[in-house]
């Protein structure tokens, strides 16, 4: 299984020991809705504000790599179904450590240009 946000949220919620009407309630999420995204039926705010109300009512420390993959997670779940092959979704964690200035090792790299590569066909 593919890491998404609503599995993400969900385990770190109950790591914390949350129901998720307390986290709503800490948060000001509608108990109905959040479900409805803990289970991946909406998508996860895509604010940077309220992702970071998140982090901090999960204690997820800024910076850490989970706050990084949060926020890799909510972005990743904006993109339309069937938009995007499975194996290139897998890489995209890779291309946004690269874009936030992180340094990806030199094998992470070469798999995400030989999955672009490999998907990208020219019109003819």
């Amino acid at each position: 299984m593919n890491p998404s946000f609503a599995n993400f949220i969900r385990k770190k919620r109950i790591a914390a020991g949350l129901t998720l009407r307390e986290f709503c309630r800490l948060t000001g999420f509608d108990a109905s809705n959040w479900s409805k995204i803990e289970r991946g039926l909406l998508t996860p705010p895509q604010s940077k504000n309220v992702l970071e109300g998140i982090a901090s009512v999960l204690k997820i420390e800024e910076g850490s790599q989970d706050y990084k993959e949060m926020f890799d997670l909510a972005a990743l779940s904006s993109i339309p179904d069937g938009l995007i092959e499975e194996e290139l979704l897998a890489q995209l964690p890779v291309f946004f450590r690269t874009v936030r200035g992180e340094n990806p090792s030199e094998k992470e790299l070469g798999e995400l240009l030989k999955k672009i590569r490999s998907s990208w066909t020219p019109e003819k």
